[in-house]
């Protein structure tokens, strides 16, 4: 986890340069790359405008975390003194900052000139409403994004009683939700980058290894190419029927199943590939799974059309499986999990994969497709590649396994 004087270090570098080295030699990943521009943002928060009038509500308030780095490009460490984004209906964005943390704000504020700062003996949410009254917003519905914490919440509550706080969802998700091309740029760096990561960790394979010595080679592999390393799941044997791993002693040896669930960030924007391998010669049971599990996650691939259900794509690619006898549902041996799930800024986002989500696959939604099969007791098999949609229907951020023996093209 990262603690909070880290997140103070790296939050300063937020706006030091138009472009960002990265210190790569990796052939065929260039050695900088664009992040999202201020004029972008801009647009989000316009975009956000628009939907706070088609919704009838007057304001949004973001609470430091993802989506206050989304619309504003600022990362804050979420603190108990709280850092806001008010982004009225109409209107300049607006910050309530703690006053003696205002010029280490301003270092990293490009955004918004109107800042207002509280003291230590003041109450932020009685300033954010009163920001309200004063641009002429006395009643009607706040917005409130999802991660913002109840302590904020519940002062803006007791602070505006002449307020109605309200789900900011319909605002956030259908701005985060669908990616620009800069944004999949970025997403398409960190694939690219986590594709390396994930070869390194099988070439360093060796009898008698752990997880965690896997994971630091795929973690150095990550940093040394200039990303974020966010995770590398390593599970080996039994381990991978656990779609999360298991707790227990593993190590290495000759026909052991691999499994390799890793990310990055560049730029803020997330990967996720898992890679499933044998270790030596395969037997024929599990070259058996790992087709399947192949034909499966193609089946998914196929099912992401342009204006079709997301729930299709789970529908496709559970048929597959539950055709081989496995399953039915998350019945196991089978996939125990949804097939796939909305990624961008945050490695898991909105616009997941499963039954019941009836909304339409649109351009420039992000997702993974990842149906595993876990058979309990023996191993587990899960391919995950994510896609974006375009105008001509999906594409894959990272190419699938060709087979077994061949965990990348």
């Amino acid at each position: 986890m990262i603690h909070r004087r880290q997140f103070l270090q790296s939050s300063s570098l937020a706006f030091l340069a138009p472009s960002i080295l990265m210190h790569s030699s990796q052939q065929g990943i260039p050695s900088t790359f664009n992040p999202i521009s201020i004029q972008e943002r801009k647009q989000r928060i316009e975009k956000a405008q628009s939907l706070l009038i088609k919704n009838n509500m007057r304001a949004l308030v973001l609470d430091a975390g993802t989506s206050m780095e989304y619309f504003t490009g600022v990362k804050w460490y979420p603190s108990e003194r709280s850092l806001l984004a008010v982004i009225p209906d109409k209107g300049e964005l607006s910050f309530i900052c703690p006053a003696f943390e205002e010029d280490r704000f301003s270092e990293i504020n490009v955004i918004s000139q109107q800042v207002r700062t509280w003291e230590e003996h003041e109450n932020p949410f009685a300033m954010t409403i009163q920001l309200l009254k004063d641009l002429g917003i006395r009643s009607g519905k706040i917005a409130v994004e999802e991660r913002t914490r109840f302590f904020i919440f519940d002062g803006l509550r007791k602070a505006g009683p002449t307020f109605q706080l309200v789900s900011g969802d319909p605002i956030s998700i259908p701005c985060r939700m669908i990616k620009s091309p800069a944004e999949i740029a970025l997403m398409q760096r960190a694939n690219d980058i986590t594709v390396e990561a994930i070869k390194a960790g099988i070439a360093s394979l060796k009898e008698g290894m752990t997880p965690s010595d896997v994971s630091a080679k795929i973690a150095q592999v990550h940093r040394s190419l200039g990303a974020v390393h966010d995770f590398a799941l390593v599970n080996i044997g039994v381990a991978t029927s656990f779609p999360h791993g298991s707790s227990k002693a593993q190590i290495l040896k000759q026909g052991d199943v691999v499994l390799l669930d890793v990310g990055c960030v560049v730029g803020g924007y997330s990967s996720d590939i898992t890679r499933t391998i044998v270790f030596g010669q395969a037997n024929d049971k599990q070259r058996k799974i790992w087709d399947l599990e192949k034909k499966s996650q193609a089946a998914g691939f196929a099912a992401a059309q342009l204006g079709r259900p997301c729930e299709e794509v789970d529908r496709a690619s559970r048929k597959v499986l539950e055709d081989a006898g496995f399953g039915p549902g998350y019945r196991l041996p089978g996939l125990p999990h949804r097939t796939g799930h909305g990624i961008g800024m945050n490695g898991h986002e909105w616009g997941n994969m499963v039954k019941g989500n009836k909304d339409p696959l649109q351009i420039g939604m992000c997702f993974s497709i990842e149906p595993t099969i876990a058979i309990p007791g023996e191993f587990g098999i899960r391919l995950e590649d994510c896609v974006y949609m375009t105008a001509d229907g999906p594409r894959w951020f990272s190419q699938p396994s060709p087979s077994i023996d061949v965990p990348f093209q």
